[in-house]
């Protein structure tokens, strides 16, 4: 097999979707866009049935997740507010994700890239896990700082890929039911 680890195997992976947050959404560069990716990633982690963990930065200022996000996520009831901006700064969100012990390949979607996704991917490096952030279902306010989060991150042993890499990687062959039900995602 080679270097197969290097790729996203499904068996092994969980995705954490990030602060995507009413209050957030006006602000961020390119959300719509950012919002489609991350729907895609969605999408396809419910097909492979994989645990999906969504945090929300004080959702008293900043809103609860976007509508359209929490339904593509289906009956996720791993919903954990927080203020720590980095993930696993918060217990409660860093036991739930500890918890999938044999998926080490942690998949981030969500905003801010420069903030609450930086934080939250460097500090999953550091506790062991293979980091994978969608580099297009990320943003930030600015597209400067999503840029610098991107850079920073790659610099920190994150891997950054795209909406479509996490698709195909987690899909692994054509022709299948799962490629069948998926593929009329990317039209």
């Amino acid at each position: 097999m080679g270097n197969h680890s290097l790729l996203l195997r499904r068996d092994q992976s969980q995705l954490l979707v990030v602060d995507i947050q009413d209050k957030l959404i006006n602000t961020i560069y390119k959300v719509e866009a950012m919002m489609d990716r991350a729907r895609l990633v969605i999408a396809a982690a419910r097909q492979f049935e994989l645990p999906i963990t969504i945090s929300e930065q004080y959702p008293k200022g900043l809103g609860s997740t976007d509508a359209a996000i929490r339904e593509a996520c289906g009956n996720v009831t791993s919903i954990f507010a927080k203020t720590a901006f980095s993930c696993l700064r918060d217990d409660a969100i860093a036991e739930h994700l500890a918890a999938y012990h044999h998926r080490k390949h942690l998949v981030i979607v969500g905003m801010e890239a420069h903030v609450c996704v930086l934080q939250t991917a460097l500090d999953a490096v550091a506790e062991g896990y293979s980091v994978f952030v969608v580099g297009d279902a990320i943003s930030s306010r600015s597209a400067s700082d999503g840029e610098a989060a991107k850079h920073r991150m790659e610099k920190s042993n994150v891997t950054v890929i795209s909406a479509e890499m996490a698709f195909f990687e987690w899909l692994e062959r054509a022709g299948t039911p799962d490629f069948k039900a998926l593929a009329p995602l990317l039209r």
